[in-house]
């Protein structure tokens, strides 16, 4: 099948909702989850309901201005960004994400189709690019390729230590080094750290952090994951290092 043009592709999406195809939700043990940074309302709409019948999580944004802050409070396993965006065009959105730590695997998804737009797009971070018009089984196997890739990270990776600016700590040991130089926390502040650092850019809920900090512990209330948060952060004002907190969706750990 020839790939439809652009204007007739939401209408064709739309036809294959109607008539249905097989969902994959429940052959998913943990349904992938996909942010989808698309301007078009109707493409944006038709996507999300096609790829949401194929067994995936979709969060959307139709302003690169606010791209960053979607992607952070959803924390996807992929990200479909589109380039031609009000606000951010989207390969800024994809430098500035790069630049913050935010490592999720992107695919470009745009009308720009020629070489040097998919190299510069490459070149700028992202992962795959699907020039439109495209086939949505070709999408959703890209996507598919993707999220196995973040899924299943090679065994050595497990081991490697996690970093941010100067910062360094040993997954095997849990010992925290600013510059080599030893930096004493406390248990409970190591297990925050960990949790911070293993999704740089990201926002950790309260709730998250409080599973990972007190586990097990019903009689601590959720209050009590400020208070290390609060000295954690005083651990860490000398290390260029600025923990983070952004009301309603949690703490995040920003390079300077």
């Amino acid at each position: 099948m020839r790939p439809l043009p652009v204007k007739r592709l939401s209408a064709a999406l739309g036809k294959l909702l109607k008539s249905g195809f097989p969902a994959s939700a429940a052959n998913l043990v943990h349904p992938m989850k996909v942010l989808l940074v698309e301007d078009d309302p109707a493409m944006r709409s038709t996507l999300e309901r096609a790829l949401g019948r194929r067994g995936m999580l979709i969060d959307s944004c139709g302003d690169g201005g606010r791209a960053i802050a979607a992607w952070r409070a959803a924390a996807p396993d992929v990200v479909v960004l589109d380039l031609t965006l009000p606000g951010l065009d989207g390969l800024e959105v994809l430098a500035q994400a790069r630049r913050d730590g935010m490592q999720t695997p992107v695919l470009i998804l745009t009308a720009r189709g020629t070489v040097g737009d998919r190299v510069i797009g490459l070149n700028s971070g992202a992962d795959d690019y699907l020039p439109k018009p495209f086939e949505l089984d070709e999408l959703v196997a890209r996507l598919q390729a993707l999220g196995r890739r973040r899924a299943e990270p090679r065994a050595e990776e497990a081991h490697k230590p996690l970093r941010l600016g100067a910062l360094r700590m040993e997954r095997d040991s849990g010992a925290v080094y600013f510059r080599d130089e030893v930096l004493e926390l406390t248990p409970r502040e190591t297990a925050l750290l960990q949790a911070l650092m293993g999704r740089p850019g990201h926002a950790v809920s309260k709730e998250q952090l409080f599973e990972l900090v007190f586990p097990g512990e019903a009689d601590v209330q959720y209050e009590a994951v400020e208070v290390v948060v609060y000295r954690l952060r005083k651990k860490l004002a000398h290390t260029g290092i600025t923990l983070m907190t952004l009301r309603g969706l949690g703490y995040l750990l920003k390079a300077a």
